[in-house]
C-alpha cells in the first residue's frame, strides 16, 4: 500500500508557481521558440515543459532552472533568495549585533 506524502501546498505557493509557468510560457513565446525546440535545448520532454508552464509543483526544480537556462534567465535564479533581498533576515541580524565591540587590553 502506497503511503500519500503529497500535501496540499498554501494557496499562494500555488500562485506563484503558476505565474512562474505562465511567465515562463510567454517568455519562450516572445521569443518564437517551439515547445519541441524548448524542450529539447533543456533537455526534458515536452509534457514536462508543458508542466513546468503550467506551474506544477511536483515537477524537478532542475526542471525550471533548465528552462530558465535556456531563456537566459540563469541570473534571476542565482538572486532568488540573496541575502541582499532578504529584509526579515537582515532585520533580524541588525537585531543581535553587538551593542559595544570591546578590544582586549593588553596585559604586559
Amino acid at each position: 500500500m502506497k503511503i500519500q506524502t503529497d500535501r496540499v501546498l498554501p494557496f499562494p505557493v500555488q500562485r506563484a508557481l503558476r505565474k512562474l509557468g505562465e511567465d515562463l510560457c510567454d517568455a519562450r513565446r516572445r521569443r518564437r521558440i517551439s515547445t519541441m525546440m524548448m524542450a529539447e535545448r533543456a533537455g526534458i520532454s515536452r509534457t514536462t515543459l508543458y508542466r513546468v508552464e503550467k506551474g506544477d509543483a511536483k515537477v524537478a526544480f532542475s526542471a525550471y532552472a533548465r528552462v530558465l537556462f535556456v531563456l537566459g534567465m540563469t541570473d534571476r535564479l542565482a538572486e532568488l533568495v540573496d541575502h541582499r533581498h532578504d529584509s526579515i533576515g537582515l532585520g533580524l541580524e541588525d537585531s543581535v549585533l553587538p551593542q559595544r565591540i570591546r578590544y582586549p587590553r593588553d596585559e604586559a
